[in-house]
């Protein structure tokens, strides 16, 4: 029967989606909805608003800059969230950690200061968790070093079991050096897939058509990575700027613009699928289609 896009007509920038049981959560920037804005779905192309799943948000930071949501599943009773939000005392966004005993929160932060704040290299955003097959957690994110002029780095850390301490080093995997990346890469996603490890990033400027995804090759969690080259999800005539995804079984996740709006449109960016599939080590995605013809 097909479906059509983008599944969320409304402001729902910077998704992200888990899957409970037979139910789907999706998580995204702070909108009409509040700081985390949050839906629930049973197929993954009708979905119910649910609300805020932040609602209360630590001394360190304020409303209005709460950024790219993920949540890691660690038990029937036990969510963690990373969030990007504003490191009011640098003046800098910085990445948060929340939990909460359910899907939809309320998540609740209780530090007095962010789990990583790098004000000196811009500071950081867009942390993604990931767990790979021997259990090991892993943490990555992004430098916001073109708020000042400086490169962007994909980081990533070892994560403490529980999710709510980095452990070991940070380190750099990749950074802005392709021409079609812009000033910068940001919005990663790992995935583990037959022994291999696939890095997925957005590079470009969010609020420009030539906003796309790109994908690296990584030996481990922690790299070296190669990078594909020329970007695996771009503008197509029915969406601009697609980017900010993440993976779900055989189907890409992300958000993108009404190509007459780009930058513009009131209602902001919306949610999109396209499917996934593979040629060898090499993701293939559909372009951005507004009537898919196949189903999630």
């Amino acid at each position: 029967m097909g479906f059509s896009n983008p599944v969320y007509d409304g402001s729902f920038a910077d998704p992200q989606i888990i899957a409970v049981g037979n139910e789907y959560f999706a998580f995204a920037t702070n909108g009409p909805l509040g700081n985390v804005q949050t839906l629930t779905s049973r197929d993954l192309v009708s979905w119910e608003v649910v609300g805020d799943a932040l609602p209360s948000l630590p001394d360190w930071t304020g409303p209005g800059r709460v950024w790219a949501p993920e949540v890691a599943v660690h038990a029937a009773d036990r969510y963690v969230m990373y969030y990007t939000s504003r490191d009011v005392a640098a003046g800098r966004q910085a990445v948060g950690v929340a939990v909460a005993p359910t899907p939809t929160g309320p998540y609740v932060d209780k530090s007095t200061k962010p789990l990583i704040s790098q004000a000196h290299e811009g500071g950081s955003i867009d942390a993604s968790p990931f767990q790979d097959s021997t259990g090991r957690r892993w943490l990555y994110w992004k430098n916001d070093g073109n708020a000042i002029g400086v490169d962007t780095w994909i980081y990533v850390s070892e994560l403490s079991a529980d999710g709510l301490t980095l452990v070991g080093p940070a380190r750099r995997m990749i950074k802005q050096d392709l021409p079609w990346e812009g000033n910068l890469v940001e919005a990663p996603y790992m995935v583990e897939r037959n022994g291999k490890f696939h890095l997925f990033y957005s590079g470009n400027a969010f609020d420009k058509a030539t906003y796309a995804v790109g994908h690296a090759l990584c030996e481990s969690p922690t790299g070296p990575c190669v990078k594909s080259g020329d970007p695996i999800l771009s503008s197509s005539p029915d969406a601009a700027g697609p980017g900010h995804n993440m993976v779900l079984g055989d189907w890409f996740v992300y958000h993108a613009w009404d190509p007459e709006q780009v930058g513009t449109d009131p209602k902001g960016r919306t949610m999109w699928l396209s499917r996934l599939t593979w040629d060898g080590d090499t993701p293939v995605v559909q372009p951005p289609i507004a009537r898919n013809p196949l189903d999630p």
